[in-house]
Order: C-alpha cells, then structure tokens, then sequence
C-alpha cells in the first residue's frame, strides 16, 4: 500500500506521527466509450475556450466560480498558503460511543500507522483507550483537497487504528417523505414470520458473497462471437404481481430452511442417537463392572468360610 498523507494524530498535549493508506479498493467492472457505427474510441480533450485550442495538463489551474459567474484563478501555492491546521494534523475535538454515529455519514476508510518507532507508544495509549472505553475519537482532517469531519476507532481483529471519513450534516440528505405516506398495519403474526426468516437465512457469511454483475459481464465478453439474443419476455418490463404475503412468508421460510438448515437437524439427530448409545454402552459396563465386582464378593467370601472351616481341626 503507498501512503497517501502524512502528518499527526493531536489529542490534548500527545502528538502521534501517523500515515494513512486507504483501507478499501473498489474492483468493479469499468466501460470504455466508443463510436457504435465502427468501435472507435471516444475520447476527451482539454480545450481553452479563449484560444480555441487543446492543452495540456501541465498548464491547467484550478478557478473557483463566484456567484456571479466570476472565476478566481488559485495557484497550487494559494492553496498550500491556507491557513488550515488539519492539512497536517488530526485534531481530535472529542470522544464519543461507537454506536453513536449513522454508518450513512461514513464515506471513506484509511489504515493509521505510526511513522516510526518514537510514535509506537503514543499510537499504542490511544489505541488502548479507546479499546477499553468502547469510544471513538471525534476528528478533523483535511484530505485530498477536503476538511472533513471523521472518526478514529479500533480494529480490533488487526489491533490497528482505522480513520473514516465523514460526510457533513448538511451534506446528508433529509429521509423526509421517503417512508410510505399511507397507513399500514403490520399483524403479529406477520412479524413472527419474519422473525423466523431472518432465524432461517442466518447471519453474514463474506464467501457466501460474489460479484455476479462482473462475473456475468466477464462471462459475456469471454463468449461475444456467439452470443444468443435475449427472449422477448426478459426484455419486457414485469407487471406487479398481488400476493399473498404471509403465504409468501411462510414459501421464503421454508427455502430458507431447506438451503442451509437440513443437515442441522439431523446433526443434532445424530448427537442424540450417539448420547443414547454411550447412555446405553455406559449402563451395560457399569452392569458388568457390578457383575463382576458381586462375583469377586463372592469367591472371596467362600474362600474365608473353607479357612474358618479348617482352623478348628488344626486346633484338635
């Protein structure tokens, strides 16, 4: 992984050296653009609209349009001019619980490391802190060219500090007139289906998950000289359908069931049997152990009675 910042975690008077590495990559499939007619690429060139010419990449600036339609020119040097603390430091404002915070302001994730060793003991405290407080640290950063709020929390399966980025509040669209405006009654029953839907299909398995979108394109390009059109009823759009919900309930349970719960019941059938046999095994040896301790009892009771016998005549 290549670091992509470089600068400090600041919390109180303790300064941490970190870097950061983004902790995610996206592998989805990615198009070209081509001319339909002949397959020609089609691509995009920078244009100056006063010279009416093309330009390279070198000579291209960044402006910021102004309300009026003004443009502002900024030179690399303006804005690494800025007076903005968090272009090289993570501030740390606050502390707050884990679950405090909606995944939907989430936006980006980065591995912290401490730059050398001197950092290792300040990264190490923070990590430690926050792991037995169950908190996250509440921060500012400045990244690619964006102050953003974020978060420092623990990765507890790799024990190593993670940063999220943070959407700001009002980048966070209002759910407002989203949820159904009619009104609708949910039965118990309804819910207690449900209920054992959820119990069926079981938890998060990551294998279990495949990218069959990428999958299916690879697939089709691997086989474009003979590619079959698709049927008339695939293209066409599907018309909504009344059904009955719980019968729908009760179908989806049962697949559920059928997909990953057959062998669990007969495991535990197969636990049982195997416990009723050694049960059983486990009484006939302790039926012959007893058998065989009673006979012992026995010989050796009559061996006492034949020398108490012949104690008498010695005697005489």
């Amino acid at each position: 992984m290549k670091s992509i910042w470089k600068g400090a975690i600041s919390f109180g008077l303790v300064s941490i050296p970190v870097q950061l590495y983004s902790a995610t990559e996206e592998h989805g499939v990615s198009f070209k653009q081509v001319h339909a007619e002949d397959g020609g690429r089609i691509r995009y060139r920078r244009f100056c609209e006063l010279e009416d010419r093309e330009v390279q990449y070198a000579e291209i600036t960044r402006a910021y349009e102004t309300a009026d339609g003004e443009l502002v020119v900024l030179s690399p040097e303006d804005l690494a001019q800025l007076p903005l603390p968090s272009k090289k430091i993570i501030d740390v404002v606050g502390f707050e619980d884990a679950g405090y915070f909606d995944p939907i302001q989430f936006s980006r994730a980065y591995y912290v490391k401490p730059v050398d060793a001197a950092a290792a003991k300040p990264y190490v405290l923070l990590r430690e802190a926050l792991k037995r407080s169950g908190r996250v640290a509440v921060v500012k950063v400045a990244l690619r060219n964006r102050e953003a709020p974020a978060l420092v929390r623990v990765l507890t399966e790799e024990d190593v500090l993670v940063l999220h980025t943070m959407l700001w509040p009002d980048e966070v669209r209002s759910a407002q007139s989203v949820a159904p405006d009619e009104k609708v009654t949910v039965r118990r029953q309804e819910l207690d289906m449900v209920d054992s839907l959820m119990d069926a299909l079981g938890g998060y398995d990551p294998d279990e998950f495949t990218d069959e979108y990428r999958e299916a394109v690879e697939a089709l390009v691997a086989s474009k000289e003979g590619i079959a059109p698709l049927p008339k009823e695939a293209v066409g759009e599907e018309k909504g359908q009344v059904i009955d919900l719980m019968s729908a309930l009760e179908a989806s349970v049962q697949a559920a069931r059928d997909k990953r719960g057959a062998t669990a019941p007969r495991k535990k059938a197969a636990a049982k049997k195997t416990a009723g046999k050694k049960a059983a095994g486990e009484k006939t040896a302790a039926k012959k152990t007893a058998g065989k301790k009673s006979a012992g009892k026995k010989t050796a009771s009559k061996k006492t009675a034949k020398k108490t016998t012949k104690k008498p005549g010695k005697a005489a």
